[in-house]
């Protein structure tokens, strides 16, 4: 069976999944976008995803097209229709089509569009990443399409080996990963950067928090920079696919033991006991 793409309303062949040359995502990355973790028909957190996309909407003062309901309802038509039991869902959603012109247009009707993707969640096993400078702009809490600055960071990382790229700001604090938040274990302490303009309020960050909490662990939101990176006990690595990778070296430094440690285990092991529970919930 072909893919199928959910576009402003239609169910189209994947192949056949066009845009307009004046779509303002397209020619400005004048848009937001979602990603979605699901097993079966049900959506991971769906609820917190869909806050957090309204949320980036409103900071770029676009409307959502239709009604949340709405939106729901196709999410989960575009989920059988593909007939895929696990994967994600990305949605995006741009000002729409509009003459070509930096300021906003008068008229324009937002335009949605969403894709189902099989996948799982990455298997837990330590992972190298680097660190390389910050370059994105200043509001990464707007989960925007503008995503060169990650993409290029991302190569950079593939090519020299490792798995994922840790970006530093200008004041050698590390703010997050090209598409995942970032964190170290200090003693009996989990560090993550503090909720700003610079990184993304990761909906995995938050679930994990949480989760940390309720094992007794000590979560702080704080910055850190790479050499305190390089003294953790441990360190990983969350996001929607990925919900917790532990980190086994950073650059060409060896992080703990050069193995998974305990902290990272008992979290992913939380994690995956909650999505089961969550999900349950439903059937």
């Amino acid at each position: 069976m072909s893919r199928i793409t959910f576009i402003n309303g239609k169910y189209v062949p994947h192949g056949e999944s066009l845009i307009h040359i004046e779509d303002r995502g397209h020619q400005f990355s004048d848009g937001v976008y979602e990603v979605i973790h699901f097993k079966g028909t049900q959506f991971v957190d769906e609820s917190l995803h869909l806050e957090r996309l309204q949320k980036s909407l409103k900071e770029l003062s676009i409307s959502l097209p239709l009604s949340l309901e709405a939106l729901k309802i196709h999410m989960h038509r575009l989920v059988q229709v593909n007939r895929v039991e696990e994967g994600y869902i990305y949605m995006q959603i741009s000002r729409g089509i509009a003459a070509r012109d930096h300021a906003f247009p008068k008229k324009a009707q937002p335009s949605l569009t969403m894709m189902v993707r099989r996948c799982s969640f990455a298997p837990f096993q330590g992972i190298k990443v680097i660190t390389t400078k910050d370059q994105r702009w200043g509001r990464c809490d707007v989960k925007s399409v503008s995503l060169l600055p990650n993409v290029l960071a991302k190569q950079e990382a593939i090519t020299r080996g490792a798995y994922e790229a840790w970006l530093v700001d200008e004041k050698g604090f590390v703010t997050e990963g090209c598409s995942t938040n970032a964190w170290i274990v200090a003693g009996d302490i989990l560090l993550t950067a503090p909720e700003s303009t610079g990184i993304l309020k990761g909906i995995t960050r938050e679930r994990l928090k949480n989760l940390a909490s309720s094992l007794g662990f000590t979560v702080q939101e704080r910055s850190f920079t790479v050499e305190q990176a390089y003294l953790s006990t441990e360190a990983f690595l969350s996001s929607t696919n990925a919900p917790l990778l532990p980190i086994v070296q950073i650059n060409d430094r060896t992080i703990g033991t050069g193995k998974p440690g305990k902290v990272s285990l008992a979290l992913r092991n939380a994690y995956e006991e909650f999505v089961k529970e969550e999900l349950h919930q439903y059937v």
